[in-house]
């Protein structure tokens, strides 16, 4: 389980991001690169990194349900997600 600390500051990113995405777009738009520098780093979406909802793991995830593969694992044997069995062959 990730830190209380690391799952805020990918909150506070996420945020930013949202904030600052209409200023970005109009400074790009005009090719001012300048104006770019000079927001905060964490308003770039590049610096956003994908973890589990349920746990914060960085590593693992699975885009389509925005978990970690262990995660989607113990859920999906539980019968918690829907229409997801196991194979067998």
């Amino acid at each position: 389980m990730a830190k209380e600390s690391i799952k805020a500051r990918e909150v506070k990113r996420a945020r930013m991001v949202i904030k600052y995405a209409a200023k970005r777009a109009l400074l790009k738009a005009s090719g001012d690169y300048l104006g770019l520098q000079k927001l905060p780093k964490n308003a770039s979406p590049v610096r956003q990194h994908n973890r589990c909802q349920l746990t914060g793991r960085p590593k693992g995830y699975m885009r389509q349900f925005g978990i970690s593969r262990i995660n989607f694992r113990e859920m999906a044997l539980n019968g918690l997600i829907p229409g997801v069995t196991k194979a067998s062959w």
